[in-house]
């Protein structure tokens, strides 16, 4: 990570990679960061945030690039194991107040999901808490362990996470 902003919280949380709970260190590499989203009603949605302060998709490196196709599909892989979804939606807007470092939602689509709430309406169930902090950091605990065991090593968690600092 070359880059941070002292305003941007994603930077901050990136900045504590080591100290995160589960929910906001699902899985990280050298480029990107996983984390569960809070105030959503949907179980399992994800952001996948780069490491780096960036607000723009043009302005990610090649490497970052390069990285950004195989995590969504890792992502979309663990999600549908872990939480049978049919499907996911991935979606980048990065308009938000306080939210402009480019982020990807990485979001499950049940098989029941009502129609009312399917494709872009799927952000009508963020800003609506309901999944409670437990349930987030339960889900990210099985989400990083599924992406460890796909890979065939200990993605899910830093290594300085994993050394307790």
């Amino acid at each position: 990570m070359t880059s941070m902003s002292p305003e941007c919280l994603t930077c901050e949380h990136n900045a504590r990679i080591g100290s995160l709970p589960p929910r906001e260190r699902v899985a990280a590499d050298e480029h990107w960061r996983v984390a569960h989203a809070f105030g959503t009603a949907l179980p399992g949605w994800l952001v996948l945030v780069p490491r780096r302060h960036v607000t723009a998709v043009a302005d990610l490196t090649d490497a970052e690039a390069a990285a950004l196709g195989p995590w969504q599909v890792r992502l979309s892989r663990a999600l549908r194991d872990v939480t049978g979804c049919a499907k996911t939606y991935v979606a980048q807007f990065a308009e938000a107040e306080g939210f402009a470092h480019v982020h990807f939602h990485v979001v499950p689509r049940m098989a029941g999901l009502s129609p009312d709430l399917r494709g872009p309406r799927i952000f009508g169930l963020l800003g609506a808490d309901g999944v409670t902090t437990a349930e987030r950091d339960r889900l990210s605990v099985l989400i990083g362990e599924r992406l460890a065991t796909a890979l065939g090593f200990a993605i899910g968690r830093d290594r300085a996470a994993r050394r307790g600092g």
